[in-house]
C-alpha cells in the first residue's frame, strides 16, 4: 500500500487539525503530494509538518460552502501538482448541543452548509475532474451520527445522514467509471473540535462508557482507514460508509 501513493496528488478539506491533519501526514509519509482546502489558517502548520519531513504540500484557503471557491480549489490543485488522484472531503463543524426545539435556523443552516453542502460541492467538482482524467478515489467524512441519532445534535445528525446518502449516490453512479466513492463513520475522536466534550469529566465518562474499546479514537486511527479505502487494497469497495467507532454501534 505504501507504493500506491508515490507521486500521487491527494486533496483534503479540513486538514488544519484533527482527522484531516493526521490523514494529510499519513498520505504524505507514503509519498503523496498534499493539497489542503480549509478556512483555518492552522492548515499552514500542517503544510510545515509535511515539508519538515521532506514532503510536498500546499494550502489554499477555501470556504467549502462557496461553489466558486471549491471549484477553484480543484483547479488550483491540478495547476499546482499536475493532477488529482485522491480526495478526502473532511471539512465539518459541530453545532451547539441543544434540545431540538431550541435549535435555531442559523444552527441548522450553518451545519448543513458546511457538513453536507460542502461535501456535495467537493464531490461535484472532484468527480467532474476525475471522470475526465480517468478515475480516482474519494472518501467522505460522515459519522456514526449518520447511522444512528444522538440527542441534542439534530442538525449534525441530519447532515451526516445526508453525507451517507451522497456517498451511496455518487458511489453507484461512478463505480463503473473508475472512481470509487466511500465514506467513513468515526465515533468519538479526540480532536480540537471535540476538546470541550473531552474536558467535561461527566460527559467524557458517559460517552466513553458507551464505547466497548473504553476510549476515544486517535485521529491517526481514522486516517489509516482513509488511506486504506484510497489504496489498491480496497478496489472493490464503492458506495459504502465504513464505521470506525471502537464497537459503539455494534450492540
Amino acid at each position: 500500500m505504501s507504493r500506491d501513493f508515490e507521486g500521487k496528488v491527494v486533496l483534503i478539506t479540513g486538514a488544519a487539525t484533527g482527522i484531516g491533519r493526521a490523514t494529510a501526514l499519513a498520505f504524505a509519509k507514503r509519498g503523496a503530494k498534499i493539497a489542503i482546502g480549509d478556512v483555518d489558517e492552522r492548515a499552514n502548520e500542517t503544510v510545515q509538518l509535511i515539508e519538515a519531513e521532506g514532503g510536498k504540500a500546499v494550502f489554499f484557503k477555501t470556504d467549502v460552502t462557496n461553489p466558486e471557491q471549491v471549484k477553484a480549489l480543484i483547479d488550483n490543485t491540478v495547476s499546482e501538482f499536475g493532477g488529482l488522484h485522491h480526495a478526502f472531503n473532511n471539512a465539518g463543524i459541530l453545532p451547539p448541543t441543544k434540545p431540538f426545539v431550541e435549535m435555531t435556523e442559523k444552527d441548522f443552516d450553518s451545519t448543513i452548509a458546511v457538513d453536507l453542502k460542502g461535501v456535495f460541492l467537493a464531490l461535484k467538482y472532484e468527480l467532474e475532474y476525475m471522470e475526465k482524467s480517468g478515475g480516482g478515489t474519494i472518501v467522505n467524512t460522515a459519522s456514526i451520527a449518520g447511522l444512528i441519532a444522538d440527542p441534542f445534535m439534530a442538525p449534525y445528525v441530519a447532515a451526516k445522514h445526508g453525507v451517507v446518502g451522497l456517498t451511496k449516490a455518487a458511489g453507484i453512479e461512478y463505480a463503473a467509471k473508475g472512481i470509487r466513492v466511500n465514506g467513513i463513520a468515526p465515533g468519538l475522536v479526540e480532536t480540537p473540535m471535540t476538546k470541550n466534550w473531552m474536558d467535561d469529566p461527566e460527559f467524557r465518562k458517559t460517552v466513553v462508557g458507551n464505547i466497548p474499546a473504553n476510549r476515544p479514537a486517535k485521529p491517526e486511527e481514522i486516517a489509516e482507514m482513509v488511506v486504506f479505502l484510497s489504496s489498491s487494497g480496497a478496489t472493490f469497495a464503492a458506495g459504502h460508509t465504513f464505521v470506525i467507532d471502537g464497537g459503539q454501534t455494534a450492540h
